[in-house]
């Protein structure tokens, strides 16, 4: 099923989305990869504050290419989300709600998704340039020393994703092997 959702969002309107639903986002998302995941980890370990207030944001696993003239961002596909599951459940538990990227998520994470009402989305690898026209501003907000793993922040609009898992814990990578299966 389509829907369209504006980000941030809470944990009623994610509650709505069913593993396997197309979404179209609209608003404000961050991105953030290994490097970024990592120095927020060992800061809130530590005690100290992180660049970005959490509570009902998303986070895209992107590390885009650098923006042509004329163009607000880079090539834009995400990367591989399982890179980022040592970090993930703390960050849940600080209000993260969405995550955007490609691939599967450890049980540690779908547990902590459940848990905090969060939900992970893919977007299609391999797209980066069509996913870059849904980018209509870019900034870059903290730790701009990663280069290319810095902390950004995005407008888009009309931005495809799929729920991979839902906010219940429902996981299409396992649900559609299981159908296709069976229709076998």
């Amino acid at each position: 099923m389509e829907k369209h959702l504006t980000v941030p969002a809470d944990r009623e309107a994610l509650s709505a989305l069913e593993s396997g639903d197309y979404v179209y986002l609209t608003g404000t998302i961050y991105t953030a990869r290994d490097a970024a995941h990592k120095r927020m980890y060992d800061n809130l370990n530590q005690q100290e504050n992180i660049p970005v207030d959490l509570k009902d944001q998303f986070i895209y696993y992107l590390g885009p290419t650098p923006a042509k003239e004329g163009q607000v961002i880079g090539s834009a596909g995400p990367t591989t989300s399982s890179r980022m599951d040592k970090y993930t459940p703390l960050l849940l538990d600080m209000g993260l709600k969405g995550m955007i990227g490609k691939g599967k998520r450890s049980q540690e994470v779908i547990d902590a998704m459940v848990k905090n009402g969060a939900v992970y989305f893919a977007a299609v690898g391999g797209a980066g340039a069509l996913l870059s026209k849904c980018i209509k501003e870019s900034e870059i907000i903290a730790y701009d020393d990663l280069g290319t793993e810095a902390i950004r922040k995005l407008r888009v609009e009309d931005f495809p994703v799929i729920v991979v898992i839902d906010s219940k814990g429902n996981n299409l990578y396992e649900t559609a092997v299981d159908d296709f299966n069976h229709n076998k």
